[in-house]
């Protein structure tokens, strides 16, 4: 038996490298996997006797692994980098499905895989497969692997993918932490708010009563608002809940969807903020379709479904009508009135020169880099506004609270 040479990742990541003596590729991989380590590579002697040789993991009893229910983009990045590896190492689609199934974190995934293969061995393309589950798969991921099973470099236009979710899973994680530290001032701020209506008014209230002093108008203002909101608490939390869910539910909607982005893309601020991270989306997609091997107007019907923006779809759909009548893409961006002159400059050099995709991902890097400019310079503004804001609301509470008090003291001199 021929003497094969791998590289691998035990459970920890670390890289395994070594040899075995078997059959095939495939024997080879899943006598790795029965060890619970994942292949990154399969390399001749030549390249192999290059690599430093690190020591192998004892064989362990298997442990149950914990699973989870649903499918997270985590999930789906980590299910796309490992079928590009093993594609790319010369396994068979079939055999890689298989192997992943057994390193899957998400039972609904798993469950998902494990139809596919049927599916598939029962005579559909991986991409047709993938789209009988578009709840876990996008258009935007059937397409691609249609486009790569086309050409025959599906282990390359899934690599794409790979990093196109890594990047997008990365942008949106960058987005999410730039927004915690607000989130929690606001919350600390509501939160003292609330003892101060709660706790501290009444108490004082009580106080002023027992001494029977005329309040200052802001010490009266101040007792009936915490009377009403201790009084009719439950019933505001209700009713805030209801708006809520109705309010929820509308913007679910493609009316209320629409009607929803109109009014943030008009906020003086945040509206930028909003166009630049819709401009981004649809710059990162189309990059990454381009590169692909998807045609144009195929990448803008994709675009068009997975932009994530009722208004931005409609521009697209528009835009793509007009395209497929032979019109440049740059001239229909100008002509919607979405993208900024620098988009549209940026796309006719790259329709001139046949750069398109690479243009798409400046234009992304762009976008990219002035959304995290955005929400670092907002993050470091609000904590002072906030701050003072909640200064101010305290504050003017606390000095209603011993305008009174000053008054007794008066009276007792």
């Amino acid at each position: 038996m021929p003497k094969l040479f791998y590289v691998a990742r035990d459970s920890s990541g670390k890289k395994v490298v070594g040899s075995e003596e078997v059959a095939s590729q495939d024997d080879l991989i899943a006598h790795l996997q029965a060890k619970g380590l994942i292949v990154v590579s399969i390399l001749p002697e030549d390249k192999y006797s290059k690599i430093p040789v690190a020591k192998q993991p004892k064989e362990e009893k298997s442990k149950a692994r914990k699973m989870h229910g649903s499918v997270t983009e985590a999930d789906l990045v980590v299910f796309c980098r490992q079928l590009s590896t093993l594609l790319g190492a010369g396994v068979t689609i079939l055999k890689s499905i298989e192997i992943i199934i057994k390193q899957v974190g998400s039972r609904k995934l798993q469950s998902v895989l494990q139809t596919m293969i049927k599916d598939m061995e029962a005579g559909l393309s991986l991409h047709e497969a993938m789209g009988k589950h578009q709840k876990v798969f996008s258009q935007l991921w059937v397409n691609l692997v249609e486009s790569g099973e086309a050409s025959g470099n599906l282990a390359v236009v899934l690599n794409r993918l790979a990093s196109y979710l890594e990047r997008n899973s990365e942008f949106k994680k960058k987005i999410i932490s730039a927004l915690i530290y607000p989130a929690i001032l606001f919350l600390a701020g509501m939160g003292a708010l609330l003892f101060i209506t709660f706790k501290i008014i009444p108490t004082f209230s009580a106080l002023f009563q027992s001494f029977k002093v005329k309040m200052p108008p802001l010490t009266l203002a101040l007792m009936i608002f915490s009377d009403l909101v201790r009084k009719y608490s439950l019933a505001l939390i209700i009713v805030s809940a209801v708006v809520f869910f109705f309010i929820r539910k509308y913007i679910q909607t493609k009316q209320g969807r629409k009607a929803y982005e109109q009014i943030m893309l008009n906020l003086p601020v945040i509206g930028d903020f909003f166009h630049a991270v819709a401009v981004e989306k649809f710059s990162s997609e189309m990059s990454t379709l381009i590169e692909s091997g998807v045609p144009i107007l195929y990448s803008l019907e994709i675009a068009e479904h997975s932009v994530g923006s009722v208004i931005l779809s409609e521009i697209i759909h528009k835009i793509k009508d007009n395209v497929r009548e032979g019109r440049p893409l740059s001239q229909q961006l100008e002509k919607s009135g979405f993208f900024e002159p620098m988009v549209v400059q940026m796309v006719a050099v790259g329709e001139e020169i046949g750069e398109l995709s690479s243009m798409f991902k400046k234009i992304n890097e762009f976008y990219e880099d002035y959304v995290e400019t955005f929400l670092t310079r907002i993050t470091a503004m609000f904590e002072p506004i906030m701050l003072i804001f909640m200064g101010l609301i305290i504050g003017i509470m606390i000095m209603g609270m011993f305008l009174p008090i000053f008054q007794i003291a008066k009276m007792g001199s």
